[in-house]
C-alpha cells in the first residue's frame, strides 16, 4: 500500500476524508490521474493539471453534472473540484457487454432528448488540449461551420498537419452544409463521445467521462463513437433508435460529423488525420 503526501494531502483538504493509499491511474492524455483510497473503503479519481487553463476543471465539472440532470446516461459523481484538480467517485472498470451497451443506447438517447436551450453554450470549453468555442448561433449549420469546423481547419493548417489541396476540399464542403444537415431541435451532447471516453463498469453500466459538452446536433455524439470503434455499437444504435428514432438519412450523414473529431486529432496529433478529414469530405461533394 503507497501513500503520495502531497496528493493525499490535497484530497484530505478538499474532501475532509483520510486518505490511506493512492495509485496512479494510466490513460490520461492531459491530466494526471491518482485513484484514492479513503479509511471508510470508498474511492476516488482525482485528475490534476498543474498551470491548467483558466476554468478547464470546472468546465468538466459543469459538464459532467449537466449530463447528471437527465435520468439518462450514467457519469461519475463530482466530488471536489478547484483550478487545477478534479475529484470524481471512482467508477471500477469492467467488460464491454451487450446489455450495457444497450442500456447505453437508451440513456444516450434520453440525455439528447432533455435538450439544449440553442446551439453552443454560455460558455467556451476545451476538448483535449484545445480550446472549445461555444458562443451560439442561430442554427446547427452556422454553428457546425463557424465554431467546430473552420477554427480547426484553420489550427491544423497553420500548423502543417493538413495539405492546402485538402483544406480546399473541406472549405468547398463547408458551403453547401446547410442543405446536407437536417433541422432537429438542439440536444444536450457529450460532445467527446469516442470509445476511450466510455468506461465500462464492473458494475454492468456504461458511464460517460470527460465531457465537452453544449447544445449540438445528436448525430455528433453518434458520429463519433462510430469512428474509433465501440463495442456492441450496433446493439447501442438500435436501442437509441427505439428510444428517439433516427432521421432519415443519419448514417450517410455520419461522416460529415466525424469531420470535427478528425480534424480535431490533426491539430493534436498531426499524421494523416487531415488527410482522412479531406477524403471524408470529397465524398459530399
Amino acid at each position: 500500500m503507497t501513500r503520495q503526501p502531497l496528493v493525499a494531502r490535497r484530497a484530505e483538504q478538499l474532501l475532509g476524508t483520510p486518505v490511506v493509499s493512492t495509485a496512479p491511474v494510466a490513460g490520461g492524455d492531459v491530466t494526471t490521474a491518482t485513484k484514492l483510497r479513503f479509511n471508510d473503503g470508498s474511492q476516488a479519481l482525482m485528475k490534476t493539471l498543474p498551470h491548467c487553463p483558466e476554468n478547464f476543471f470546472p468546465r468538466e465539472a459543469y459538464g459532467l453534472r449537466w449530463l447528471a440532470e437527465t435520468d439518462g446516461v450514467a457519469v461519475p459523481e463530482v466530488l471536489a473540484v478547484e483550478a487545477e484538480c478534479l475529484v470524481l467517485r471512482w467508477v471500477e472498470p469492467g467488460r464491454p457487454s451487450m446489455d450495457a451497451a444497450e442500456d447505453l443506447g437508451h440513456a444516450l438517447a434520453v440525455t439528447h432528448r432533455a435538450g439544449a436551450p440553442g446551439w453552443g453554450d454560455d460558455e467556451d470549453g476545451f476538448i483535449g488540449k484545445l480550446p472549445l468555442i461555444n458562443r451560439p448561433a442561430e442554427t446547427w449549420a452556422e454553428f457546425y461551420t463557424s465554431r467546430r469546423l473552420l477554427p480547426y481547419l484553420k489550427v491544423a493548417a497553420d500548423r502543417g498537419a493538413i495539405e492546402p489541396a485538402d483544406v480546399e476540399s473541406i472549405e468547398s464542403l463547408v458551403a453547401k452544409l446547410p442543405g446536407l444537415l437536417p433541422d432537429e431541435p438542439p440536444a444536450r451532447l457529450h460532445g467527446d463521445l469516442w470509445a476511450g471516453n466510455v468506461i465500462w463498469g464492473a458494475d454492468g453500466t456504461a458511464w460517460l467521462v470527460d465531457p465537452a459538452v453544449y447544445g449540438g446536433h445528436r448525430e455528433v455524439d453518434l458520429a463519433m463513437l462510430a469512428l474509433f470503434g465501440l463495442p456492441y455499437l450496433e446493439r447501442v444504435q438500435d436501442a437509441y433508435h427505439d428510444e428517439y428514432p433516427f432521421a432519415d438519412g443519419w448514417e450517410e450523414r455520419l461522416g460529415l460529423h466525424q469531420l470535427f473529431p478528425l480534424l480535431v486529432h490533426a491539430c493534436l496529433y498531426g499524421g494523416g488525420y487531415g488527410h482522412r478529414a479531406a477524403d471524408v469530405a470529397r465524398r459530399y461533394l
